[in-house]
């Protein structure tokens, strides 16, 4: 069993706990993964290491309440436990040698770009963080974010921030003002994530993503994850989760991704009755 340390709302749809997982915080590193299981009936779902002190021997997950699964973690407080807690799994990002980048998130993608921004910038770097959201109130992590950057952009696709516009806009005004970046790194939606790299793609600029198909094992043995980039199939719990953002099909993973829409719902719909009916 792993414990609770710590729980904290971001949003009204995200938040961020810390795990006591010592094992997992000695190895973690930015990029990778865990799978947890909060119950023996639970199914296991990937979340990214946010963060981690190994010190303290705590590792940081943030989750979005989208689901049966992040619905049912979210009724556990501090001191409760989850029963499985595995990682850290994938590849851990590639960032040596990096001096100019642009980290890019997207919504909840903002807290898995947050630990390739932290890394960057604890490694020397000059970093600039572009940071997109649907409106000011959804904003998360805009401290944390702003600590690990030399320049934090936050946008707003309705501007009520003060900052209209979507991610690729900020992008492209840094590069057409002289920006030269040897690496971004975007994470988020798939359509967020295609855009950055079609944009980049014009500059000849390197970019990464980080990739979040259907998973089940982590290991690369159930082959749910598997995605093709360069005209191969990998998988990314093992081959990533980042990947080249200019070798990627997009189009064949934003297909597979709507595959289990309809069960996903039936699951989160009876999830949310059987709760209603404890509650009576």
């Amino acid at each position: 069993m792993f414990k609770i340390i710590e729980k904290r709302r971001l949003n009204d749809q995200m938040t961020l706990m810390s795990i006591d997982a010592p094992f997992v915080a000695k190895k973690a590193k930015a990029g990778q993964f865990i799978i947890i299981r909060v119950n023996e009936t639970g199914e296991r779902i990937p979340l990214t290491v946010a963060d981690y002190d190994r010190e303290k021997g705590s590792v940081t997950i943030i989750y979005q309440k989208v689901g049966k699964t992040t619905g049912l973690l979210d009724t556990l407080e501090v001191g409760d436990s989850v029963l499985d807690f595995v990682g850290p799994l994938g590849r851990a990002s590639e960032l040596e040698g990096v001096k100019n980048a642009a980290v890019i998130g997207g919504g909840a993608g903002c807290a898995i770009a947050y630990p390739q921004a932290k890394a960057l910038f604890n490694s020397g770097a000059t970093v600039d963080m572009i940071a997109g959201f649907r409106n000011k109130e959804i904003v998360i992590l805009e401290d944390e974010m702003r600590a690990v950057s030399t320049r934090l952009f936050v946008m707003t696709d309705d501007g009520s921030n003060g900052n209209n516009g979507f991610v690729t806009d900020a992008l492209r005004k840094q590069i057409e003002s002289g920006a030269k970046y040897d690496l971004v790194v975007a994470i988020g939606p798939l359509p967020m994530m295609k855009a950055v790299c079609d944009l980049t793609k014009q500059y000849g600029i390197k970019t990464v993503i980080s990739l979040n198909p259907i998973m089940i094992d982590g290991t690369g043995m159930c082959g749910g994850c598997r995605v093709t980039v360069d005209g191969k199939t990998r998988f990314a719990c093992v081959d990533g989760p980042d990947f080249d953002g200019h070798l990627v099909d997009f189009d064949e993973i934003i297909a597979r991704n709507k595959m289990y829409r309809s069960e996903e719902a039936d699951a989160l719909h009876r999830h949310q009755c059987m709760m209603e009916g404890m509650s009576e």
